[in-house]
């Protein structure tokens, strides 16, 4: 069977963790390595010495400067994309365009809601399946909440919360595992406020210092996520609450396990019951691999994956919504129809002025 001819947009720096890149191709890499369906034959990047690096430690056979010569030249199956968020749009949309069959991208999807739209529309005009790499939903904490919660462990689900550093990079993951748990059921409405005192940018992107946020599903289960110091307020990465008890999954806290759950009523009301995890919490290990494989064999089979554009734009969508309602001070009735990003939007008029970090450098 032939193998899939696999290429990276963005290798990044793997030594240098932070704010200003994490080399997140690497762990990409790792994964498909282990693939024997899946060749990584060519890299792209804009720093020579970054391509240099990546093709050394993956034995890859052509390095490129420029991704747009690259997807003419290697004839890709799949591509990874793994560069700062305002350029995740147009470089779906050129890997679609010149034939691939796969795309996985890294998080969050887009800096505006109107691209990350036109690339979802884009990709599925072409047939060609598009994933993002929220990899938690792979972690046993994750899995193993879902699986309580189908089984009906804490009754019918109320309410999904998380806690996080900020909307739009950290909290595209935790928003994304309470969409996991309520079933990635469509969301009603959103209704949120945001504090922006001071400059926060991270891979490139405006980040709100403090937020909080509510909407609701359409199953009726109501959604919150707390941010910045205001997410002491859950008390845990991520929490559901039902009519018989509760899960908590990361709960703050030393020594305590990655899962638990208290029921409301039987031999053990009110008690923590600790759920099994092994040696998995909320980062890992082998999330991203599993990723890679769900996406790979999610296109040799024909069948949606578990990270698609459609269960990312929810997410997205909840993001940005957040940040429409704190600009006009009320609910958001979804479908979300606007094009921009507020929060940059609302930074460019002057309607927000942060205060700017004094040893900010930054390309922005």
């Amino acid at each position: 069977m032939a193998r899939y001819r696999v290429g990276f947009i963005g290798t990044g720096n793997p030594l240098q963790r932070g704010p200003m890149g994490y080399g997140m191709a690497n762990e990409h890499a790792v994964a498909y390595k282990k693939l024997r369906s899946c060749q990584i034959v060519a890299c792209a990047d804009i720093k020579e010495e970054n391509a240099k690096a990546f093709k050394k430690k993956f034995k890859v056979a052509t390095t490129y400067l420029n991704y747009q010569e690259m997807l003419e030249k290697e004839n890709l199956d799949i591509v990874s994309i793994c560069t700062w968020p305002n350029l995740h749009s147009q470089m779906v949309i050129d890997s679609a365009v010149a034939g691939v069959k796969a795309i996985h991208c890294e998080k969050p999807m887009a800096d505006t809601w109107g691209a990350a739209r036109l690339m979802a529309q884009e990709c599925d005009r072409r047939g060609v399946q598009l994933t993002f790499n929220h990899q938690r939903r792979f972690g046993a904490p994750f899995q193993n909440a879902r699986k309580l919660i189908k089984e009906g462990a804490i009754g019918e689900i109320q309410s999904l919360q998380a806690a996080c550093g900020n909307l739009f990079d950290y909290g595209t993951h935790s928003i994304d595992l309470c969409n996991m748990l309520a079933g990635d059921v469509p969301i009603k409405w959103v209704i949120s406020q945001i504090d922006y005192r001071d400059e926060k940018i991270m891979f490139g992107a405006h980040i709100e210092n403090q937020a909080l946020t509510q909407w609701e599903y359409s199953s009726g289960a109501i959604g919150l996520v707390a941010t910045g110091p205001g997410s002491k307020l859950i008390a845990c990465h991520n929490l559901a609450r039902g009519t018989e008890g509760e899960i908590q999954i990361g709960p703050h806290g030393e020594g305590l396990p990655a899962l638990r759950i208290r029921r409301y009523s039987g031999k053990k009301a009110g008690q923590w019951e600790t759920i099994d995890c092994g040696d998995e919490g909320m980062h890992g290990p082998g999330y991203i691999n599993r990723a890679i494989n769900d996406m790979v064999e999610s296109l040799q089979k024909g069948i949606e994956p578990e990270l698609s554009a459609r269960k990312a734009l929810n997410v997205t969508e909840i993001i940005f919504a957040a940040y429409e309602s704190s600009r006009i001070r009320g609910r958001i009735d979804l479908p979300l129809t606007i094009q921009d990003n507020p929060l940059i939007s609302m930074i460019q008029s002057g309607e927000l002025d942060p205060e700017a970090e004094l040893d900010k450098d930054v390309p922005f």
